[in-house]
């Protein structure tokens, strides 16, 4: 089958993975999945782990097949499975966990102790057929495309894992800032909207974002390339601040906010990644507020996800692109060139 593999890490995209014909995957244990992957999302971590930005975080046998929004039509499964069988459309969720663990005990499917992780620490879905296993698959509902859902599988499902912590602090006509509408940004937003009753303000540098926003259910918009978000948030929320700010750019600029924007006892979630955390300490403790990361989330959580887009409440913008587009694609996302998500189609 052919697979686009990451041979050596670089910071050039246009020729970043090489499109090689390698051997398809097969079930090598009882609870083995193999899927014949329709879509798979690219994500701006595709890029990240492209530049090596993971590599002193976890082991990444190289060569290794990228994606890990994956999605597709069951082909294979092990003796043991019964949550599927070969024809079933199904989103994968990223992490393929081993379910006896400490953390798999408790629900936390991304502390998993004897994890995989595809795309990120084995091979991942920008190839015709991906290996996973019965506790990462979820069955897909009658009339839901594969090749649409298939960014959920870690875009949407972050961006949700982010939502709902926000949305259980939040109360009717609390603030809550939506920074980069992007290809989270604009999921992050439906699901607080579609989760909660905020006045939700969006920002972003593009105004054709800000639009997209607006059309999702943001009452605010700002572009910090022409307006003062510090002051325009302080205006809007009376000087009381945004309850839950979700920092889908994680830029040096972005989290720099959060002393000036979020409410005393709120939170600054940080979903986006690449920059840094420069507060001094005095300033958590006057405000009492707090940074919180965001790691994909939990199977359940995907599950809820699913639910939401089959009843309409979530939508995602997406163009597809065939697999010999991927480095194409990686330069687009790099330059900022990409509205929602790509969808790779091997």
């Amino acid at each position: 089958m052919q697979a686009a593999r990451l041979h050596e890490y670089t910071d050039e995209m246009s020729t970043a993975l090489q499109i090689d014909d390698i051997e398809r995957p097969t079930v090598s244990a009882s609870n083995g999945v193999v899927v014949e992957v329709q879509g798979a999302g690219w994500c701006q971590t595709d890029n990240h782990i492209i530049e090596g930005m993971w590599a002193e975080y976890v082991d990444q046998p190289l060569p290794m097949t990228l994606g890990h929004e994956n999605a597709g039509t069951v082909v294979e499964t092990g003796d043991e499975v019964q949550l599927v069988e070969e024809g079933d459309p199904v989103i994968c969720h990223p992490v393929q966990t081993c379910g006896i663990c400490r953390p798999c005990r408790q629900g936390e499917d991304m502390y998993c102790e004897n994890s995989k992780f595809n795309g990120l620490t084995t091979d991942g879905g920008f190839a015709e057929y991906l290996s996973t296993n019965e506790r990462a698959v979820i069955p897909l509902p009658d009339g839901v495309d594969p090749i649409d859902i298939a960014p959920h599988a870690d875009a949407g499902i972050t961006a949700y894992h982010a939502a709902k912590k926000a949305v259980h602090e939040l109360n009717p006509g609390d603030t809550a800032v939506v920074i980069g509408i992007g290809g989270l940004g604009h999921i992050g937003l439906q699901c607080v909207d579609a989760m909660s009753a905020p006045d939700i303000v969006a920002v972003d540098v593009k105004d054709e974002a800000l639009d997209l926003a607006t059309a999702l259910g943001a009452n605010h918009t700002i572009n910090p390339t022409t307006d003062d978000v510090v002051a325009e948030i302080d205006a809007l929320t009376d000087g009381t601040g945004a309850a839950q700010v979700l920092d889908f750019v994680g830029a040096d600029e972005t989290t720099g906010y959060a002393p000036d924007i979020v409410a005393a006892g709120g939170d600054h979630h940080i979903i986006g990644y690449g920059g840094h955390v420069h507060e001094p300490s005095q300033a958590l403790v006057n405000g009492e507020f707090s940074f919180r990361g965001t790691l994909v989330g939990q199977y359940t959580e995907l599950q809820e996800l699913v639910a939401l887009v089959e009843r309409g409440d979530v939508e995602l913008r997406t163009t597809r692109y065939g697999l010999d587009e991927v480095n194409t694609v990686a330069e687009h996302l790099e330059h900022g060139e990409i509205e929602g998500r790509a969808v790779i189609t091997p």
